[in-house]
């Protein structure tokens, strides 16, 4: 805000707080001069939600003090706190090889989300498969089969014995345990069975991985014929 915005400002307070407004005409220059050093970097409002007549509003509307230039500029600094932890850098639109004019744009970009004249670049997130979905990766997946290619998955294998087991009892038509819920550890579809430590009071201390349940094998071999085989889970 330049001086005149401040001026407006503190003409603003003054209407719906009498007690900040000057009557000497030193005391009201002193004022001014106070407020734009402190508030000068802070913009009256913004295309994004920042209003400072409104959270000067707010602050006299829920405080029994008198306002100060902080209760304007603290919830400026908020605003810009928010939005950049909402934003993500999109990728710049100049030659990568070009690293001033690279850092030049991701600056100017995050300036522009902290000032409130541009929106936060949401992150795209992965879809999964629940509504809304990317029908796109779906076909991907099941054409492909797994996101690991067979290659890696063989280069995993040796740093991954059980999952690597798992993946060969499957390709054999072997029931896959890990595709039920296991009735004895209550582990759930995809996590290993864990064994149980019962303290002297009959309590749960705590669990501890653990070779397959039979009972766990005995529910996946009798659900087998109903599933469809498909490769294990990445």
């Amino acid at each position: 805000m330049d001086r005149r915005e401040i001026a407006a400002l503190l003409a603003y307070i003054g209407r719906i707080d009498p007690r900040t407004i000057r009557t000497d005409k030193g005391e009201a220059g002193d004022q001014l001069a106070q407020w734009h050093e402190l508030l000068g970097d802070v913009p009256t409002a913004t295309p994004h939600g920042w209003d400072a007549l409104a959270a000067a509003r707010q602050h006299t509307r829920t405080s029994p003090y008198q306002i100060l230039p902080a209760d304007v500029a603290r919830p400026w600094e908020s605003y810009r706190r928010d939005r950049l932890a909402r934003h993500s850098d999109p990728t710049p639109s100049v030659d990568p090889d070009d690293q001033a004019a690279w850092a030049a744009e991701l600056v100017g970009t995050r300036r522009a989300v902290a000032t409130g004249t541009a929106q936060p670049s949401q992150a795209r997130a992965i879809t999964t498969g629940r509504d809304g979905a990317d029908p796109r990766l779906e076909a991907r997946l099941r054409e492909v089969g797994s996101c690991i290619p067979p290659a890696a998955r063989a280069a995993l294998a040796p740093y991954r014995p059980a999952r690597a087991a798992r993946e060969a009892a499957v390709a054999q038509g072997l029931p896959d345990a890990l595709s039920v819920r296991c009735a004895w550890c209550l582990a759930q579809p995809g996590e290993p069975c864990r064994r149980r430590r019962i303290g002297p009071d009959g309590g749960a201390r705590g669990t501890a991985l653990c070779a397959t349940h039979p009972s766990r094998l005995d529910l996946a071999a009798a659900q087998q014929p109903a599933q469809v085989q498909q490769p294990a889970a990445a």
